[in-house]
């Protein structure tokens, strides 16, 4: 089959990979129908590839049609047509007991303390092959599946997989009563759903981002949008009363434009070899902090900061005082997604589409172009906010 591989930093190519198959009684095996690029492979694509090997195949944001299940599997049978979340969980542990999905302690990957196995995402998380590809291996896919019905675009519902639940969770997790006020850090694909989560949920919501496409798409649901400008945080507690909102999403994570120092740190890791860079990923503070520290100087007093966005760095810089001081509540961690799968299945399958997801794709592209995909991403180019490969879309002939 074919499949996006890691190749290097800034190179992913699509190659011929073997097909998967039945390993286990839990599996199934999917055609992939519609895969997304999502701001977390850029990790993997820019800044943590000391976890990743020549060859991995890569990304987390699938669905398709299963095409065959292993002895254990019921909930679901080849035809059916269905979701993959990133979170690979077993639904039986304790941790899967109390919502904790990506804490699963089946999969968790103990070699590197890390939580549940996720689909395509390097060492730290299993190293599982990943779903930018043609067909895909699913472990324990009687409880990790989503079946979904067949009338509606995979745009619909392709979302489930990861960043929709992330969104969720991460205005859950917020908590900005309703009619307050919310802030909302980074309009890429997360930022952007986040936004309209909370606006759904009767919260006033500004958000900001310093790309004019972000702030343009944002502001056709109804967001407040501003600029990332020196008098932002100025412009936003005058906004609020002069207290600033009552929470704060961070959608941004370790790759924020700003703090040069972490920023080269990056860099420098990333072309290190892998026994020297994985020891400094794992202890040094590699983050570019950026926009967790607008959100702790935005957010008010008693106020609560929601991380959303990916941070890799064990040893980041925090302002602890400040952080004490105003008595900031922060709340984390990698989305359950199971956890949300019943609040957001209705919301999709509503004909009013109350959350925009049929407005957030911008380029779909065959899968032979994932390079392209990749890049265009990655450098904002073209208006791009988020890409869906389609192993079914045959590529361009070469001129």
């Amino acid at each position: 089959m074919r499949a996006v591989t890691w190749q290097g930093t800034r190179h992913v190519s699509v190659e011929d990979v073997p097909d998967p198959t039945i390993q286990q009684p839990s599996d199934a095996i999917i055609r992939i129908t519609s895969t997304a690029i999502c701001g977390s492979d850029l990790h993997l694509y820019e800044v943590l590839g000391p976890f990743m090997t020549q060859g991995d195949v890569i990304g987390h944001e699938p669905m398709g049609i299963v095409e065959a299940v292993g002895a254990g599997v019921s909930h679901v049978r080849p035809g059916d047509r269905v979701v993959v979340p990133f979170t690979i969980s077993c639904g039986d542990c304790a941790m899967c007991s109390h919502g904790l999905q990506s804490q699963c302690e089946t999969t968790q990957v103990t070699e590197y303390g890390s939580g549940a196995a996720l689909l395509g995402y390097s060492k730290l998380y299993g190293q599982v092959p990943g779903g930018q590809a043609e067909y895909l291996r699913v472990p324990h896919a009687d409880y990790g599946l989503i079946k979904v019905g067949t009338e509606l675009p995979d745009e619909n519902y392709l979302f489930l997989s990861d960043i929709l639940p992330t969104a969720w969770q991460a205005v859950k997790y917020a908590d900005a009563p309703t009619q307050g006020t919310l802030a909302v850090v980074g309009l890429g694909p997360v930022g952007q759903l986040a936004a309209r989560i909370a606006r759904h949920r009767g919260v006033e919501v500004l958000g900001i981002d310093p790309v004019p496409e972000r702030r343009t798409m944002a502001a056709r649901h109804g967001i407040e949008v501003f600029d990332l400008a020196e008098d932002t945080v100025g412009e936003i507690r005058e906004r609020t009363e002069g207290r600033g909102p009552d929470a704060v999403v961070d959608a941004v994570g370790m790759e924020a434009d700003g703090s040069p120092f972490a920023g080269l740190a990056q860099t420098v890791a990333g072309k290190l070899p892998d026994a020297i860079a994985r020891p400094l990923m794992e202890n040094a503070g590699v983050d570019r902090l950026a926009a967790l520290h607008s959100a702790i100087d935005l957010v008010r007093r008693g106020g609560t900061i929601s991380l959303s966005g990916v941070y890799g760095g064990a040893a980041s810089p925090m302002p602890l005082l400040t952080m004490f001081d105003k008595q900031i509540q922060l709340r984390m961690g990698q989305c359950n997604v199971r956890s949300w799968t019943d609040d957001l299945l209705p919301l999709v399958e509503d004909p009013a589409d109350p959350l925009g997801v049929g407005d957030l794709v911008t380029h779909r592209l065959p899968l032979e172009e994932a390079a392209v995909g990749y890049d265009l991403f990655q450098k904002k180019h073209d208006g791009c906010i988020k890409v869906v490969l389609d192993p079914t879309i045959a590529p361009a002939p070469s001129v």
